[in-house]
């Protein structure tokens, strides 16, 4: 069990590590044009192979030999995907691809 001030310095280093790793990048290129091309060109792939793995991550123990065959996670990707491309709105489709998830898994699948 931790002490009050252990669990207060655990607390100030997330702070202060979650801080630096967000401040920093200002720190380091105060002027956007001034980034390295480097810099711009994770800018632009990271947020995909991100959401590429997060998908991976929650696909990977679905056994597609057992009923329902993975049909509610491949419904709610689906829909995620859809949404996102007709209406360009991250929030409405991860939210919306959620909602139907668990609707699918606690009613219709259950």
């Amino acid at each position: 069990m931790l002490t009050t001030l252990q669990s207060l310095i655990i607390v100030s280093m997330l702070m202060l590590g979650t801080c630096i790793t967000r401040f920093l990048p200002f720190l380091l290129y105060p002027d956007a044009a001034a980034a390295p091309r480097f810099i711009a060109y994770l800018g632009k792939v990271l947020p995909a192979a991100a959401i590429g793995l997060l998908v991976v991550y929650c696909i990977r123990d679905i056994d597609f030999v057992i009923s329902p065959h993975g049909l509610p996670e491949m419904i709610a990707i689906a829909s995620v995907v859809v949404l996102h491309i007709w209406k360009k709105n991250i929030l409405l489709s991860i939210g919306t691809g959620t909602v139907l998830y668990m609707l699918l898994v606690q009613v219709l699948f259950a």
